[in-house]
């Protein structure tokens, strides 16, 4: 006689961490004010691009991109 199967149970899913937007949305603390993120998006998209689209390089592309973008928001602010 055949025995019955017994359920297999699944391993459970490591967890993401996310990092979350401060309520306040000011940029002190390490974090991009979410208005500014998907310009920051857009220009690590295009350093991407401009390297041939080759992988392995996201960190470096998304520093650049936040570094650059800071600055020009930093520059609009300062100079309005």
């Amino acid at each position: 006689m055949a025995k019955a199967k017994t359920p297999r149970t699944a391993k459970p899913k490591a967890e993401k961490k996310v990092l979350q937007m401060p309520d306040n949305g000011k940029a002190g603390n390490g974090f991009v004010p979410g208005a500014l993120e998907p310009e920051i998006r857009i220009r690590a998209y295009e350093l991407y691009e401009q390297r041939g689209c080759t992988p392995g390089q996201e960190a470096e592309d998304w520093l650049a991109a936040e570094r650059e973008v800071l600055e020009r928001h930093t520059q609009q602010t300062h100079t309005a």
